[in-house]
């Protein structure tokens, strides 16, 4: 990326700052889109407020603490009022690495303590449920259409029970499972490399039903993928890789199929990859590396949900509680 010079109008800075994200950090789609919520927002917010365009040198922490007041009493939650703090935190240390400014404004700026909410999971039963539906939605869609002689494509239900058996298995992101390539995944071994946050690759196990998942589904298409071809197809014609957004809108389908919560989301496979494999006995500092966690701490929520649910049956069962 070009450098920025000293003299840049600072105007053009946030844009340059997004350049920066997408070309040297690899950002993802949605940090980049965090990130200019979080800088638009208050930049409209500035405008609004002082009919003018935020001079981003010249800002000062008073200002910031204004506008903390102000998402505070547009009932912004605690997690959205961070985030954005924490972008805009982000963009100034940018401009400080560049020598543009000296010291951030936004530095110090005490911030609400984040909630301390312990994540969704489902149950094993829920979980073999969940994963046994795409299978069902076939056979109910079969039945149905026996009387118009309809065709139902098998391969969309099959890529999708092998997407969920994956997810499962790996306690992958849903942007890992879209980056997946076919010559990533080494059935004898029963590893696959990950593409991760940040760059960060590393190596997982993955389970043998969810290779014979994946397998299954490549059997049905016209040709299998290439090594260097996604695992997961949007569009077999196309070859185009499956994204974020279609694996929601199938999850949501398979949920109320089960009767189980439609606004459970692919991240919450991952939280129940996690308890599952600790509730087995599987210990702290595997499961970090196999999530692909770079702090400990954030694997620790999960001990968290063990510990209640010991309790719970504690106090339910011992007769002395």
């Amino acid at each position: 990326m070009p450098s920025i010079e000293s003299n840049s109008l600072s105007k053009d800075w946030p844009e340059q700052f997004f350049r920066f994200l997408e070309n040297e950090k690899d950002a993802s789609i949605y940090t980049l889109r965090n990130y200019r919520q979080a800088l638009g927002g208050f930049a409209d917010w500035y405008r609004n407020e002082n009919d003018q365009t935020a001079p981003w040198e010249n800002l000062k922490r008073d200002t910031f603490r204004i506008f903390l007041r102000h998402l505070g009493r547009s009932n912004f939650s605690q997690a959205a009022i961070r985030l954005r703090f924490s972008a805009i935190s982000s963009f100034y240390k940018y401009l400080i690495r560049r020598g543009l400014i000296e010291v951030s404004p936004v530095k110090d700026i005490t911030l609400p303590k984040p909630a301390k909410r312990l994540p969704q999971f489902m149950t094993i039963e829920q979980m073999v449920q969940l994963l046994d539906a795409p299978e069902a939605e076939y056979r109910t869609k079969v039945l149905a259409n026996e009387a118009t002689n309809k065709k139902v494509l098998k391969t969309p239900y099959l890529r999708d029970r092998a997407i969920l058996e994956t997810i499962y298995s790996c306690g992958l992101r849903i942007g890992e499972i879209c980056h997946m390539l076919s010559g990533e995944i080494d059935a004898n071994e029963l590893v696959v490399n990950i593409h991760g946050k940040g760059k960060k690759e590393r190596q997982v196990p993955i389970g043998k039903t969810a290779v014979e998942a994946i397998q299954s589904y490549w059997l049905r298409l016209d040709s299998p993928p290439e090594t260097n071809e996604p695992v997961f197809f949007a569009s077999e014609k196309t070859r185009s890789p499956i994204y974020p957004r279609l694996i929601q809108l199938r999850l949501k389908n398979y949920l109320n199929a089960c009767g189980l919560d439609p606004a459970l989301t692919p991240h919450k496979l991952r939280h129940s990859y996690a308890t599952h494999m600790l509730d087995a006995g599987a210990d702290l500092r595997s499961v970090q590396e196999m999530l692909g966690h770079s702090n400990l701490a954030t694997t620790q929520i999960y001990t968290h949900v063990t510990t209640e649910r010991i309790k719970r049956a504690y106090n339910k069962a011992h007769p002395r509680a």
